[in-house]
């Protein structure tokens, strides 16, 4: 029998996802781009059986046979008894905190994530970011903004100090590029464990010894219990006056407010920011206003071109392993919410 597959697409809303109307063509799972990249996996032809929906328009009647979900975000209340022949959930995102508690999902289901899909793109912005910071592109552009001219000079950046939280997919893809420049990279993360791209990893509980060393601060972590807050105004205030902080992780992870009065009164150089809460900003927010400060609208890490393509590249091999009753790629861990 076919595996039944239901995939949620999403219409574009304001203050939900996709949060602009060009999002929903790039983040939209059409017929014919699953079977474009279905005619890669020859083997599973025949043996799938999708339900192409939107939002819940009808949700509860496909939800009841389905065995498989594909979607960014899901109605959880009674999910086991809507979708009782339900085994596993692939989020087309890799951050899951928009799931969290995730006290809903039946024990007998799988969470999987999008992690290794952003990878490629999101090492090119954080190279590209890290790059402007260390060549004063945010001081540039406030300069432009009120018609200053002022020659900012910078070195080439090999002897810099870079500073990674979180050393997974995106935060390592970026190091690597970082360090093939000479930088001196260290990565934070919860274990500790080794990875290819730093040269020095450490855990989050020394995250106060190695701030001060850091020459540019790249954020690269989930929307976590364990890292909401991480950088608070004490620990922005332990940085160098010269140095530049890139956040392509989550807004819950940094004080914005601390670090926009930091950048007002000149005691940080630079900073990038690619998310926020709520996504579109606020009008009336004061990032648009902070000096030295460049806002990018959460497109860090999604290739605008193949999201999709690279997406059910990664859940067709999953579903091999889930005909076969393998373990499947990328299971998150509903008790640290990644």
């Amino acid at each position: 029998m076919a595996t039944k597959i239901h995939i949620k697409n999403n219409r574009w809303a304001k203050g939900s996802f996709p949060n602009t109307r060009e999002g929903e063509e790039v983040f939209t799972i059409t017929r014919q781009r699953f079977d474009r990249v279905l005619a890669e996996f020859s083997d599973l032809t025949g043996t799938l059986d999708p339900t192409f929906d939107w939002d819940t328009d009808n949700f509860s009647e496909s939800m009841q046979d389905a065995e498989v979900l594909l979607t960014w975000n899901l109605p959880t209340e009674n999910l086991a008894q809507i979708a009782p022949e339900l085994k596993w959930i692939h989020c087309i995102g890799a951050g899951v905190e928009h799931l969290l508690p995730m006290d809903w999902l039946p024990p007998h289901v799988t969470l999987t994530n999008n992690k290794g899909v952003h990878a490629a793109k999101a090492a090119e912005f954080g190279l590209m970011s890290v790059l402007m910071l260390h060549s004063h592109i945010p001081a540039v552009v406030t300069n432009q903004r009120n018609r200053v001219y002022d020659s900012l000079y910078a070195s080439p950046i090999a002897g810099k100090t870079l500073v990674v939280i979180g050393t997974g997919s995106l935060g390592g893809s970026a190091a690597k590029k970082l360090q093939a420049l000479g930088m001196h990279v260290i990565g934070v993360n919860r274990s500790g464990r080794t990875v290819d791209g730093f040269d020095e990893i450490v855990t989050t509980d020394q995250l106060d010894v190695i701030l001060p060393r850091a020459d540019y601060l790249l954020a690269a972590t989930p929307d976590t219990p364990q890292t909401r807050g991480l950088l608070d105004r004490r620990r922005l205030n332990s940085m160098k006056a010269a140095a530049g902080i890139i956040n392509i992780g989550r807004e819950a992870i940094m004080d914005y407010d601390a670090l926009c009065d930091k950048l007002e009164e000149g005691s940080l150089a630079g900073a990038v920011l690619d998310v926020f809460d709520p996504e579109p900003i606020n009008e009336d927010s004061r990032l648009w206003d902070t000096p030295n400060l460049i806002i990018t609208p959460h497109i860090s890490a999604d290739d605008g071109d193949a999201y999709i393509e690279l997406t059910l590249s990664l859940f067709f091999r999953n579903m091999r392993l889930h005909q076969a009753g393998r373990p499947l790629l990328n299971p998150v861990q509903p008790e640290l919410g990644y």
